[in-house]
């Protein structure tokens, strides 16, 4: 019998090397990417102000280096002196709003994401076909006021799996479901579950409406959790993907997950006996942020960065045709002038 080897004991957690699981993607989608640049496009080609109606994208720290550019964030265009740009955000608008900035003597630059701009399209032509519209979503968010604005007499709101008992329809043979872009994937197909559980004829729609950066940055988010004893994730708390990562990443088994707009908001406390940290940041967020984050773990001892890499993505959109060989300054002063 050979000499007995002693089996190491296993490396108490206190005593392991700290790391930092950063996922990628993370961040930026091209929606809000398209959008951000739209807005300094639009200062760079007609110079300040610009009026954006609604935060151009849930960020704080957008928002106000934007507004420091020379933006200017309304609730409504109808605050806009006549003879003024207003730029409708990525979340999208309702035909009204487009209405009341036309009779406001504005010109308009329509920033909404292509893939929210794809869910009004198909909710338009589903009441056209005269279909009873479930819209999943959140009530109060701007994308759910601009969907539901598409075709109001059609659309009636589904906030979640506990909707769906007082959901009625006049015909169950003419639904189709529609969802917020923005959701979780998880928490979207629960609903769809038990409305068709309901409405057993219900219709999906041509294709997935939950964006792809949404289900990208949740995919990494329950790749981290599963590895990670804490979550941090970079995002506004009125960002509704940010504020959905936060739940997957509990959802997935991290024992914690927090959201902050900056690293000064991480609570030290939160790092006790936490040996590895899940990173990422909602779609609305730029890297400069999560950068800042990355250096205030650094300086904790968190210095060694893994990159968790779940997909790749290479989607851009090109921007607003709007920003394309015109002078709205001028065309927006002549509709004061023509009065």
């Amino acid at each position: 019998m050979g000499p007995m080897t002693a089996t190491p004991a296993p490396t108490p957690a206190t005593n392991r090397p700290k790391r930092v699981l950063l996922a990628a993607p993370r961040g930026y989608c091209a929606g809000v990417d398209r959008a951000v640049i739209a807005v300094e496009k639009a200062l760079e080609q007609y110079g300040a102000p610009i009026y954006v109606r609604h935060e151009i994208v849930h960020n704080k720290y957008v928002v106000q280096t934007l507004e420091r550019k020379g933006a200017i964030f309304v609730d409504q265009a109808t605050e806009v002196p006549p003879g003024n740009i207003v730029m409708f955000s990525a979340h999208g608008v309702a035909p009204t709003v487009h209405e009341e900035a036309r009779q406001g003597r504005l010109k308009t630059i329509d920033a909404t994401c292509p893939l929210v701009t794809k869910v009004h399209k198909e909710a338009v032509r589903f009441a056209k076909e005269d279909f009873d519209i479930l819209l999943i979503g959140h009530e109060g968010h701007e994308e759910v006021i601009g969907t539901s604005g598409e075709a109001p007499d059609h659309i009636q709101l589904v906030d979640g799996p506990e909707d769906v008992a007082k959901v009625e329809v006049r015909d169950p043979s003419r639904v189709v479901w529609l969802s917020q872009t923005t959701l979780s994937v998880d928490e979207t197909m629960e609903t769809v579950d038990a409305l068709k559980e309901k409405f057993p004829q219900l219709i999906s729609p041509p294709s997935d409406d939950i964006c792809y950066a949404t289900q990208n940055r949740q995919l990494a988010i329950k790749e981290l959790a599963g590895q990670a004893e804490l979550v941090i994730v970079v995002g506004s708390k009125n960002s509704s993907n940010s504020q959905r990562m936060v739940d997957v990443a509990k959802q997935a088994g991290a024992p914690a997950a927090y959201l902050v707009d900056f690293a000064s908001e991480i609570d030290e406390s939160w790092l006790e006996g936490v040996t590895s940290v899940g990173l990422s940041s909602g779609a609305s967020v730029p890297d400069v942020l999560v950068q800042e984050v990355l250096e205030w773990l650094a300086e904790r001892g968190y210095a060694d960065v893994e990159l968790v890499k779940t997909a790749d993505e290479s989607l851009t959109f090109s921007l607003p045709k709007e920003l394309r060989n015109r002078d709205l300054r001028a065309e927006a002063a002549a509709l004061v002038e023509s009065e």
